[in-house]
């Protein structure tokens, strides 16, 4: 059932063979052997494709609560050692959130857990958590994955400023009538190619104001790199600037007129969170989050 399902998760006998740390040979034949004796195939395999039947349907959602129930049931009566995170924890998480909250603090985790070993990617691209192996990521903005579990570990917090040499030369727009008519660093969807609209709290609602300028980026560190120069208004996540306001080197805008905050979220597949290592890190990072009042829930 456990090499079923994560060749399934990572629909890929190789990669499934990967996670495993099991040749992929030995896959085959215990696929082999599992469909001979439930006498019913479970995968359809091409040379470009693997999916499941309807029998393998039916058969994965049963494998996933079973192997979730014996994991539950097992560390229940294993005792303390047992329950002790322990093992590879493979966390997903955004090059700018990675860089400036988690990896700074990620000596404490491993201070407090040190038979857990993390392998952690930095990307600003959507994983397939199940094709990857992934155990969990840290997702910023709404969550589009129906099929995973999200939990909120925390609210983050946006600041529109600008550099001071910016603001001598165009002026401070006071109002979002008057942003429209300034320049501003272009914040683009690496996904999409789409430029992000600038969202602010207006009451009750929320408006979107559509910005221009002369740079356009892709990333979260490289927007702010660009508003330090003085090419344009940027909206940035409160974390990230927090240091140069205080120096003076970006000056807010707009201040009394917030930009939306987004949840920042942890997403597992489904049965996940019984596994100690997992829980251990959810915990770590809600308290993390926690202390920081620009990204407490």
């Amino acid at each position: 059932m456990q090499t079923f399902v994560r060749i399934v998760e990572a629909n890929s006998f190789t990669k499934a063979a990967e996670t495993l740390h099991l040749p992929r040979a030995a896959l085959t034949a215990t696929m082999q052997k599992l469909e001979a004796h439930l006498g019913r195939q479970l995968l359809q395999r091409t040379t470009r494709r693997l999916s499941l039947t309807p029998d393998g349907v039916q058969y994965f959602a049963h494998c996933v609560e079973i192997l979730g129930a014996i994991e539950s049931a097992e560390l229940a009566f294993r005792g303390a050692q047992a329950a002790t995170p322990r093992g590879k924890l493979r966390v997903d998480m955004p090059a700018a959130v990675g860089r400036h909250l988690i990896l700074p603090n990620i000596g404490r985790f491993h201070a407090a857990y040190p038979e857990v070993e993390l392998a952690i990617s930095i990307t600003d691209r959507l994983v397939d958590l199940m094709q990857e192996g992934i155990d969990c990521a840290v997702r910023v903005g709404q969550l589009q994955d129906s099929s995973m579990v999200g939990r909120q570990i925390g609210t983050m917090r946006f600041v529109s400023c600008a550099a001071p040499a910016y603001l001598e030369r165009f002026g401070v727009p006071h109002t979002l009538d008057e942003l429209q008519a300034h320049r501003s660093v272009v914040h683009f969807s690496g996904r999409t190619g789409r430029p992000f609209d600038w969202e602010f709290e207006s009451g009750d609602a929320v408006r979107k104001v559509a910005m221009s300028g002369p740079v356009a980026v892709n990333d979260a560190d490289a927007n702010v790199i660009v508003a330090l120069q003085g090419l344009g208004l940027a909206q940035a996540a409160t974390y990230q600037v927090r240091a140069h306001l205080a120096s003076g080197a970006l000056m807010q805008v707009l201040a009394d007129t917030p930009p939306t905050p987004m949840p920042v979220s942890l997403l597992y597949p489904k049965g996940r969170m019984a596994t100690p290592k997992l829980s251990a890190f959810a915990g770590w990072l809600g308290e993390l989050f926690a202390a920081d009042p620009d990204l407490q829930l």
